[in-house]
């Protein structure tokens, strides 16, 4: 009889024993299992809203104010007093001026969903026809502002994104000194308060065109320019069109990928003299 009392108490007492093992277990498992599922709920919602780096890029763009589509500068007026300017005001531009100038760059003057239908896949379709013309509707170009004197806009370097009209950063340094020197050091673009760099890409050109993608690509650089040239006209901002500088140190200082060619640096600030400034 005491040999069966002995083994139940020591039975009695192994099971409490686990049962505190599993407890003390349980309570250092259980803050785990709350940081897991709120890890995974938390992840959940960044997927959702869109991660800032990774998920939603669109996070990091800095949006334009909207563009003007009519004005009482008549183009026959621009078209006259078209002239390149080297010598600019030492006072800044306005994000609303930017915001036009990119816009007669390569904005959008109409929605288009679906891409041309000899679109190279290895780019995006940015869902869109644009001011200036372009072979094939294959848009080769690429638009860079260099912010130095910007009101409302840090300085550094920016990125024209035409399908949300707007400027994604991609450094804060002021990189209008590394282009000058890489433009065999015209002063004008050390001095403006921005600058435009256009750069082509040749592969979305050639995937449809061939050989013949480079003159293509080189009009259309030519039809962008003129564009910037007359609406800045209108705005009282004077440019001028720059093509001497070495590719390969234009491409490096500006971080270009592999795959865009630097074709025009076009500066930009108010003209010496202009009315309203009078």
């Amino acid at each position: 009889m005491k040999t069966g009392l002995k083994g139940s108490a020591s039975n009695a007492a192994k099971a409490g024993r686990a049962a505190s093992r599993a407890l003390i277990f349980l309570v250092f498992l259980f803050p785990v299992l709350l940081f897991i599922i709120a890890t995974d709920n938390l992840d959940s919602k960044t997927m959702a809203r869109g991660n800032v780096q990774l998920a939603n890029p669109e996070a990091e763009l800095v949006r334009l104010p909207a563009p003007r589509h009519d004005s009482r500068f008549s183009l026959e007026k621009a078209i006259k007093m078209r002239r390149s300017v080297r010598q600019y005001k030492d006072s800044p531009l306005t994000l609303a001026e930017i915001s036009q100038i990119l816009w007669a760059a390569q904005g959008f003057t109409r929605e288009r969903k679906e891409p041309p239908a000899r679109w190279n896949p290895k780019y995006e379709w940015q869902g869109g026809l644009r001011t200036a013309p372009s072979a094939g509707a294959l848009y080769p170009m690429e638009i860079y502002l260099l912010a130095g004197k910007v009101e409302g806009l840090p300085g550094g370097l920016y990125k024209y994104i035409p399908k949300n009209h707007a400027l994604r950063k991609l450094a804060g340094a002021d990189k209008r000194k590394a282009l000058c020197q890489a433009a065999l050091g015209q002063p004008q673009i050390e001095k403006a308060p921005a600058v435009i760099l256009m750069a082509g890409v040749y592969e979305r050109t050639s995937y449809k065109y061939g050989e013949r993608a480079e003159r293509y690509v080189h009009m259309e650089a030519g039809s962008v320019a003129e564009n910037v040239y007359l609406q800045a006209t209108a705005l009282g901002i004077g440019t001028v069109l720059i093509g001497a500088f070495n590719d390969d140190e234009v491409k490096k200082a500006m971080s270009l990928p592999a795959d865009e060619s630097p074709l025009i640096i076009m500066p930009l600030g108010k003209i010496p003299g202009t009315p309203e400034e009078k």
